[in-house]
């Protein structure tokens, strides 16, 4: 015991001090190593990864496993939490797992707990440091026409069934749903954007009254009948017609990772298809709670909303190096 707490102080220390300056970590010990990468910086509404590989094995292979799990806090506060998932790797042990940075995350700097076993039951953990830098948010105003206050007033068994099945998808984690750990292209070739990601959104009713709300993608203004395509591979779970997304698509990528799309026109793909990265998904239009021709491209992680353009601005799984 007293070897194994000398060992875990070992691999905290070195982790940290290399973790503090760059993405890379790595420790060395009796019965493995463990190289590992993740970004030590974020904004508010970003996501987190991290990938750890087990190397140099001296433990029998099959009583080698490892189960893990990462969690993010801020002064000892925990904010969130997500189990690891095997990267498909001939001959290597490599696992991944994604954290969520709230778009109304405190600035400041927070620490992600690993914790892990390797098969032998004994709990091994060490902390890595994260700062999360200050980032402004757009706002803007919507006024509502009388089509999308009757859809936001809408209480039906339908509507209600429709959210369910779509919540449901997104707060599903499955560990054997890894699609695609490419950096992402865009859905659309437009780069005419109308409303940003997180943007602080007050919406005016017909009746004079307010609400405010945090816009949960981003919203490309396109005509009618533009082609939107897949920003990766991945699966379809959700493709059909709904009362406030109008024709609507989601697609999981990675376990808890899923991209949506609303207010299209035509569907191009079927529930339970798989898709590769740039195939046709369908037409853009403004069906559901929509104030004109546009595509709504969403991404969630663990149920959160992050955004997209992380995706495509960096080597997010570090798949590239």
């Amino acid at each position: 015991m007293k070897n194994i707490k000398k060992m875990l102080a070992v691999l905290a220390l070195a982790l940290i001090s290399a973790a503090a300056f760059a993405k890379n970590a790595r420790f060395d010990g009796s019965q493995y190593s463990i190289n590992l990468e993740y970004n030590d910086s974020a904004m508010p509404g970003d996501p987190v990864f991290i990938r750890m590989r087990f190397e140099n094995i001296k433990a029998k292979k099959k009583n080698f496993s490892v189960a893990a799990k990462a969690e993010l806090k801020i002064e000892e506060k925990s904010v969130g939490t997500s189990e690891f998932y095997n990267v498909p790797k001939k001959g290597s042990n490599e696992f991944m797992t994604g954290l969520p940075i709230s778009s109304w995350a405190k600035i400041g700097e927070y620490k992600i707990v690993v914790s892990y076993t390797t098969g032998d039951d004994i709990e091994k953990s060490f902390e890595l440091p994260l700062l999360v830098g200050e980032k402004t948010f757009e706002s803007g105003v919507i006024t509502l026409n009388q089509t999308m206050n009757s859809i936001s007033k809408n209480t039906s068994p339908e509507k209600v069934a429709q959210s369910k099945k779509l919540n449901d998808i997104i707060n599903s984690i499955n560990a054997e749903s890894v699609y695609s750990l490419k950096r992402f292209i865009l859905p659309v070739k437009s780069t005419r954007r109308t409303t940003s990601f997180a943007e602080r959104i007050i919406y005016k009713y017909p009746s004079g009254k307010e609400s405010t709300t945090t816009h949960a993608g981003i919203d490309f203004g396109i005509p009618t009948g533009t082609e939107i395509v897949a920003p990766a591979n991945g699966k379809v779970l959700l493709a059909e017609n709904r009362i406030a997304t109008g024709w609507t698509i989601i697609i999981e990528h990675l376990p808890g990772l899923y991209s949506m799309y609303y207010h299209m026109s035509q569907l191009k793909v079927k529930e339970g298809q798989n898709v590769q990265q740039g195939d046709l998904l369908g037409l853009s239009g403004a069906t559901g709670f929509a104030t004109g021709p546009h595509l709504h491209w969403e991404i969630r992680l663990n149920s959160v909303i992050v955004n997209p353009d992380y995706f495509i601005d960096n080597d997010w799984s570090f798949n590239e190096g």
